[in-house]
């Protein structure tokens, strides 16, 4: 082991080198500061990213944000500790050259389906400096980077040539034009699709696109992109009404419903619409059916409306606990074809904020419930039988005694306190609460529904209001089938691109089961 003094002992003596030893010392001690002021930077920011998540997700509920706004503000943040991170680069290339080692070690690779364009880099002169023979190759480094060509408008020119017959009087034959979505109009069904994708999958307003569009010199207006998805909403409604009926005929469905403020022109404002959604997603419990969802717009949320949608359902419906839903089963007696499940997750929410203002009963609730949950996740995946046998082995003692406590909780509590009011919509609810103990295709809450709900209301958002009650309707009809692609893991654009141009081609109504998203996607692997 070298010793301090062994150190002093093996000094250089010539005052040059003493000198040249003490300026490495001097550059490596520079350097290590320059290490340390750079991590604890990175810490410092990191730490201010923690601190900002957890306000986000923890903090009180005036503080917090809408996913769409909290995916705005992560990106702000990350971009401003990147552009730090290139500022530092700009100034030490060896910390460039450290992070681009890094950066090729971690970025993985590039889907094998996209292009490639080969761009060959190679030396002018590639005779040896030294005997100036022709040297030969031995190798070489190969990049790839990601690229993009911006959308790209192109004009489809058909020509159908006439031939006539010389020798006989009046005889043309010409190749008749393929059948369009519109007649007439100049838009493929492939630039329709994209349109639609556009502004029901990605929520971006027909008013911008149309001035996206005129960037790149094509002058399309507003209106005229509108009636392109009026002919399309019109040319899918017999797949959005078999999917309905195919939805519909499942024996566990979800439903919800949302307001879409609709502008009302003989007011000069808008007034309330609602989007109401049917959903059928059975992975939860191993279901064999695809899940899909369905939409269909309102001018209100009466009970006739829910009537009219789900008067002829029969089977397990999962819901809030809105009465236009639990008149369905009330309606038909003794026997009711239609089972209420209540959602967990609304009763949760009826804690949530009681126990945020640390009140020990809610605080209680909110465990219990979650133990639930617990048992849920592990069996998530799971057969209806063995969903069933787990929770009638482990859910049903907590919900038995969740049941006890309340009723022990509110005998205690005054009448008109939150949390009393609280307990009670539990109880009154209690029914349907625990439907789930009784069949293992049910699932605790209604989340898969209100996710499906989640575009409808960010399309809302981006685009105000909805023109009309018919302008309703035909959003309900693109969105049904726009989401269920995207439950399914389709490509919307792909899929309403294909399926317009068979619907317009004479599709037969009798192989209409076979432009079902699910199916289409098997078509296409084969």
């Amino acid at each position: 082991m070298t010793t301090a003094h062994d150190a002093l002992e093996n000094l250089p003596t010539d005052p040059d080198a003493l000198r040249a030893l003490v300026l490495s010392m001097k550059s490596e001690r520079d350097a290590l500061a320059a290490e340390r002021d750079e991590l604890l930077q990175t810490v410092e920011r990191q730490q201010h990213l923690i601190r900002v998540l957890n306000r986000l997700r923890f903090g009180r509920k005036s503080e917090r944000l809408p996913e769409d706004h909290r995916q705005l503000g992560f990106e702000d943040l990350e971009q401003a500790i990147f552009q730090g991170e290139a500022e530092a680069e700009k100034h030490d290339p060896a910390l460039r050259k450290q992070r681009a080692v890094k950066r090729r070690a971690s970025r993985g690779t590039l889907p094998a389906h996209l292009p490639r364009i080969e761009i060959t880099l190679t030396p002018d002169d590639t005779t040896c400096p030294c005997c100036r023979a022709e040297m030969t190759m031995i190798g070489e480094d190969k990049s790839e980077r990601l690229d993009v060509i911006p959308v790209q408008y192109r004009v489809v020119v058909t020509r159908r040539p006439k031939f006539a017959c010389r020798a006989c009087e009046g005889i043309v034959v010409q190749e008749p034009a393929s059948p369009r979505l519109i007649e007439g109009g100049i838009p493929t069904e492939e630039l329709v699709s994209h349109v639609a994708v556009a502004r029901y999958a990605d929520h971006q307003p027909l008013y911008r696109q149309s001035q996206m569009m005129a960037r790149q010199g094509v002058l399309l207006d507003r209106s005229t992109l509108a009636s392109w998805m009026g002919y399309a909403a019109a040319e899918l409604a017999p797949v959005v009404a078999r999917l309905r009926e195919m939805v519909l005929a499942s024996g566990r469905v979800f439903a919800d419903e949302t307001t879409v403020p609709v502008l009302d022109p003989g007011r000069g404002q808008t007034k309330t619409g609602y989007f109401w959604a049917v959903a059928r997603d059975d992975r939860a419990w191993g279901g064999s059916d695809p899940p899909a969802v369905v939409y269909t717009y309102a001018p209100g949320r009466a009970h006739h409306y829910a009537q009219a949608l789900l008067g002829g359902y029969r089977g397990i419906l999962q819901c809030d606990g809105y009465q236009a839903y639990t008149q369905l089963a009330n309606a038909t007696g003794s026997d009711p074809a239609v089972t209420i499940a209540f959602c967990w997750s609304h009763l949760r929410r009826e804690f949530y904020d009681l126990a945020k203002a640390e009140t020990p009963i809610a605080t209680e609730t909110l465990s219990r419930i979650a133990a639930l949950y617990q048992i849920e996740a592990g069996i998530r995946g799971e057969s209806a039988e063995r969903r069933l046998a787990v929770r009638q082995a482990e859910s049903r003692p907590l919900v038995q005694n969740l049941h006890h406590w309340f009723m022990e909780q509110l005998a205690k509590l005054p009448g008109r306190s939150p949390t009393a009011d609280a307990i009670r919509y539990g109880i009154n609810h209690w029914p349907g609460l625990v439907r789930f103990l009784e069949d293992g295709r049910i699932d605790l809450d209604t989340n898969p529904i209100e996710r499906a709900m989640r575009p409808v209301k960010l399309s809302r958002k981006n685009s105000l209001f909805a023109g009309s009650d018919e302008g309703g309707a035909g959003w309900a009809r693109m969105a049904s089938l726009i989401e269920t692609c995207k439950l399914n893991l389709v490509n919307p654009q792909r899929y309403l691109a294909d399926v317009l141009t068979r619907l317009v081609g004479g599709w037969p109504q009798s192989r209409i089961d076979e432009l079902m998203p699910w199916h289409w996607a098997a078509e296409q692997v084969h």
